[in-house]
């Protein structure tokens, strides 16, 4: 079968390789899933640059977020059946054509939602809807508070100010150029500000921050735009650099966590798994936790899927199909 292959850590454009792997019958507890489409995130790439080599083991296969139909189940496994399809979490191993996964960290897709939509209801919904948690566990309601969103163009951006208009809070996405801005004024569900290292707005003030950028740009909206008893939730960094430890240092009045779907993901319960898809279901239908698709790859044009990925001027997520 045609597979990806991480065999070294370094830019991902030179180390992810094409290959032909075996294809391995699934065991006791196990189900194969033929994959269909397999989102292109960043915290798929991440990983293959060697930013969390501790815990990565080389060699690996990529991708954390897809979706598929059931080819054979293992002894014992009842809650799935050849046919059924199904999202794989838990671990990374998209990239390619069948994957091997126990059943239990395999979820069944409702019959309304088309594959476009399963492949991207996964890390970026559950982050959101997570995030929103975990405000509401600092605050408790959250109804008029000014929430920060950075790298709010993106698709979770959107999702969480839509999510944060919902419960009644004031979402202000930032964004790091004025042609992100014009794009995003249209439909925003919230206010809109540039702001970069260079440049943060006078009189910007937040309640909290839900940060997917880090670097030396959160440590400036860190000492000086948040109010005293704010939150700083911190989920992705874009940027690839830590938030700067003298900035939280300085702000004691200032509650700081990181928000890793994966460790959550890991700690929970099966059930509450399941409530969290639900949602994300539910967001689908209503057109919350849709995403824009800019274009579907063939796994054999990756090094193409790549490129664009890196695009800056790439606009929608890209999903690659692990069939062809």
């Amino acid at each position: 079968m045609r597979s990806t292959l991480v065999s070294q850590f370094g830019d991902p454009r030179q180390v992810i390789a094409l290959v032909d792997a075996e294809r391995i019958p699934p065991g006791p507890g196990e189900v194969e899933i033929a994959l269909s489409l397999s989102a292109i995130n960043p915290s798929d790439l991440i990983p293959v640059t060697g930013a969390y080599s501790a815990r990565t083991t080389l060699p690996f296969v990529p991708g954390f977020e897809g979706v598929g139909t059931v080819t054979r189940v293992g002894a014992g496994v009842t809650s799935l059946k050849p046919g059924d399809r199904a999202i794989p979490i838990g671990a990374s191993g998209l990239w390619q054509a069948y994957l091997v996964r126990p059943a239990e960290w395999c979820f069944s897709v409702p019959d309304d939602i088309d594959d476009r939509q399963a492949a991207t209801s996964y890390v970026n919904p559950l982050t959101a809807i997570r995030l929103i948690e975990a405000l509401k566990a600092h605050f408790g309601p959250i109804a008029d508070r000014r929430i920060g969103v950075t790298a709010a163009g993106s698709a979770i951006g959107g999702m969480l100010m839509k999510l944060i208009a919902g419960e009644g809070a004031r979402p202000v996405g930032i964004v790091r150029s004025e042609r992100s801005a014009e794009r995003l004024a249209a439909d925003a569900a919230g206010e809109i500000v540039v702001a970069d290292d260079r440049h943060i707005p006078s009189g910007l003030a937040f309640d909290a921050i839900l940060d997917a950028v880090g670097g030396s740009f959160a440590g400036d909206l860190i000492g000086q735009t948040l109010q005293p008893g704010a939150a700083f939730i911190q989920y992705g960094a874009l940027s690839g650099v830590p938030v700067p430890i003298p900035a939280i240092q300085a702000r004691p009045d200032v509650r700081f966590s990181f928000l890793w779907l994966r460790t959550w993901v890991h700690a929970a319960r099966r059930p509450a798994i399941e409530a969290a898809f639900a949602q994300s279901f539910a967001g689908l239908r209503t057109g919350l936790f849709s995403s824009r698709i800019a274009q579907i790859y063939p796994l054999s044009g990756l090094d193409e899927a790549l490129a664009h990925q890196a695009d800056p001027k790439r606009d929608g997520k890209l999903l690659l199909d692990t069939r062809c």
